[in-house]
């Protein structure tokens, strides 16, 4: 079974109370966060990981406070989500194309989103088409927005979908379980950090 993980939003704004759109608590998941990045690293499990990557006037300020801009410290991945020499795949078109062999064979692929919805990239289709995993494992912020547009993306995909129950955080206080049941009602499995990590 090919297994990837997908690692969603794990970025400075996110995860710490100092940042921007800072999710309540995400700053406990970041040790959970770390071990399933190791785990992987350690097992040569390739991982997918999405990230906001938002220019200076974003339409979607008008909504939510400035976050994630390009360029900015708090647009960064938090070190713990963070392998060596991560892959780019911008949301140009064509540009999984034009990187596919590079990606192909990196340990980590960013994959750069304006919008909640990491499949609103139009080369994360592609993408996920020539990884040809059987298994996603996903984890991250926030629960009820962008790790939710994840996980029914990737149910679409009709392969298995895991989602690491103690690496997500939600930011509005009990959304999560409403997700979580959608999710497992749609055929999504829940697992914890533990699991995930014990074969």
């Amino acid at each position: 079974m090919r297994t990837v993980f997908f690692d969603v939003d794990t970025q400075l704004d996110f995860l710490f109370p100092a940042g921007a759109l800072a999710v309540p608590g995400a700053e406990t998941i970041v040790k959970s966060l770390g071990e399933l990045t190791s785990f992987a690293a350690a097992k040569g499990i390739q991982i997918v990981s999405t990230a906001d990557a938002h220019p200076e006037n974003d339409p979607e300020f008008a909504v939510w406070k400035p976050h994630c801009i390009v360029g900015t410290t708090g647009q960064q991945k938090v070190a713990a989500t963070t392998l060596a020499r991560p892959s780019i795949l911008p949301s140009a078109p064509d540009s999984f194309r034009e990187l596919q062999e590079q990606l192909l064979a990196a340990p980590q692929i960013i994959v750069e989103k304006q919008d909640f919805d990491c499949f609103t990239n139009p080369n994360l289709g592609p993408l996920l088409e020539s990884l040809r995993a059987d298994r996603f494992v996903v984890y991250g912020v926030a629960t009820e927005h962008c790790v939710r547009c994840g996980i029914f993306g990737l149910l679409r995909t009709g392969v298995r979908v895991e989602l690491v129950t103690d690496a997500i955080k939600s930011l509005v206080s009990g959304k999560e379980k409403e997700i979580l049941d959608d999710f497992v009602a749609n055929g999504g499995q829940l697992t914890t950090v533990r699991a995930a990590t014990a074969s």
